[in-house]
């Protein structure tokens, strides 16, 4: 089946939580055409997933603050942080912040900033805070998108890029000029091209493999495939972030690690929920990783946990978690569940500061929770939308200048995609959740992970060879995604397993 171009963009984004749509609105300022496609609607993946109660957007104290900013990232990511990445960072959040306000973005200012509840996770003092909440950044940002002209494509998910010379859907390139893009039409059921001279990837992380996962559905962790089979690699994708979720008496609801302190049911002493109520997701680098095994020690159904007293008066930050958690039905009284499941990603695509992806080829870029090096094996909490905001404008503007400073590749009149698919691809993406879940997450084993390799290499034997010749052209992009996701899970895996010590996220039980 030949896919042929449709439609011509200067710059494509993928992607559309915080990271795509500040790409797409950083490349449309300047001046080029721009396509932002995304697998949800706009506006969706991890950043606007549901089951987390806010964002917040931490930053320096001002410029004086940014040196120690910097020393704390490095610190707390275990010494496997790019410092070049985590100075452009840091440097870039104020700016971030006032480009926020400036497109018209209502940020929330704590009234009590020096409660201990503002310190970061995993870091040793309060920064400057802002509430990022999703309605407001949603119309203003959605405002900026309809003025500066963004082409929107919903529902469509990512087949491939497409490389000048590049002849067939998924076959290996390294190196070379970007000629454009495959997507699928999730409404239409149908594959078609996009050509462009430069692409950003801003797809989300690496949770969603996972079946026991708080992210959005729309969080595919298939593009890391997608940029490693056109030369792009790899950083730091064995730190997955496991944080503790509510499972009853409503599902997928984070529980809030400010609150560690105020629970029964752990069989934990208080010193160590103190400590626990110091970050969100599960560490291996400090004493009170012992409340984590606690948790997972009681498997996935949960760990039965009540509240005792609270304070009166509750901490601000405590008492906006509990009033959120009114509003989905569950009261501080309630015996509550709780478990692991996977959530964002310290590591990704390997990118450099102008957020070009290393090794790919010419125009491609990333951004956001998809890339890796800005984070270590721990990471302060509040940078993932930080870094959302940072890089996502570093992408897209470096996008934009590329493309205004090259002609669209001609090379390439389509590209061909195979007509066959595997009727067992989703069978295989179950399989793949189960042995995520059983091996990869909180205690992880030399002997499980090279289980978990050995079984992850066997489904993608299968899903790239029990294929029947087709014309559903959903199959056919079912086969690929999944291709593309056991890929990825592989690389993961590999990833942990090569690395024996126990470090930040990474937890090597033996």
């Amino acid at each position: 089946m030949r896919v042929t171009w449709e439609t011509a963009c200067d710059v494509l984004v993928v992607g559309a939580g915080i990271a795509g749509t500040t790409a797409a609105l950083a490349a449309a300022e300047r001046g080029v055409r721009v396509t932002l496609a995304s697998a949800g609607a706009t506006f969706s993946g991890a950043s606007f997933y549901g089951g987390t109660w806010g964002l917040g957007v931490v930053g320096p104290d001002g410029a004086a603050d940014e040196p120690d900013m910097e020393k704390t990232i490095l610190q707390v990511g275990g010494g496997v942080a790019n410092p070049t990445l985590v100075h452009a960072l840091v440097t870039g959040i104020a700016p971030a912040i006032e480009r926020l306000e400036r497109r018209g973005v209502s940020l929330r200012k704590p009234s009590n900033p020096g409660e201990r509840e503002y310190i970061p996770c995993f870091d040793h003092k309060t920064r400057s805070w802002h509430g990022l909440e999703r309605q407001p950044y949603r119309l203003a940002i959605a405002q900026g998108l309809e003025r500066a002209g963004v082409h929107r494509l919903e529902r469509c998910l990512l087949l491939d890029v497409v490389v000048a010379g590049q002849g067939t859907c998924g076959e290996r390139t390294s190196g070379g000029q970007l000629a454009g893009a495959v997507l699928y039409s999730m409404g239409a059921r149908r594959a078609f091209g996009i050509r462009c001279r430069s692409i950003v990837l801003a797809t989300g992380g690496l949770g969603g493999l996972f079946g026991r996962r708080l992210t959005a559905p729309d969080v595919l962790g298939s593009a890391h495939a997608v940029a490693t089979t056109h030369g792009a690699s790899l950083v730091n994708v064995e730190f997955v972030q496991l944080m503790p979720t509510i499972f009853s008496p409503v599902s997928g609801i984070v529980f809030n690690e400010k609150t560690f302190r105020y629970l029964e049911g752990t069989g934990c002493a208080q010193d160590l929920l103190e400590m626990r109520s110091g970050y969100g997701p599960f560490t291996a680098s400090r004493p009170s990783c012992a409340v984590d095994l606690a948790i997972d020690g009681a498997g996935s159904t949960g760990l039965r946990v009540r509240y005792r007293t609270l304070p009166d008066p509750l901490p601000e930050f405590v008492r906006t978690y509990f009033d959120w958690l009114s509003r989905r039905g569950i009261s501080p009284t309630d015996e509550l569940r709780i478990a692991h499941s996977a959530h964002a990603s310290n590591g990704g695509i390997r990118i450099d500061a102008a957020a070009r992806c290393a090794g790919g080829p010419s125009g491609l870029f990333a951004c956001g929770e998809c890339t890796g090096g800005m984070h270590g094996a721990n990471r302060l909490g509040g940078l993932s939308s930080a870094n959302c905001l940072v890089f996502g404008e570093i992408a897209g503007r470096g996008a934009a200048e590329w493309a205004l400073g090259r002609e669209r590749s001609e090379k390439a009149d389509g590209v061909e995609l195979a007509e066959e698919a595997n009727a067992s691809a989703s069978d295989a993406i179950t399989a793949m959740r189960s042995i995520l879940d059983e091996r990869c997450m909180v205690v992880r084993t030399e002997m499980g992970l090279k289980a978990a390799v050995a079984e992850l290499d066997e489904l993608c034997q299968q899903a790239a060879g029990d294929l029947m010749p087709t014309s559903d052209m959903r199959a056919i992009a079912c086969t690929l995604l999944a291709r593309q996701q056991l890929a990825s899970a592989r690389a993961m895996t590999a990833a942990m397993l090569a690395r024996p010590d126990s470090l930040g996220s990474h937890y090597r039980a033996s």
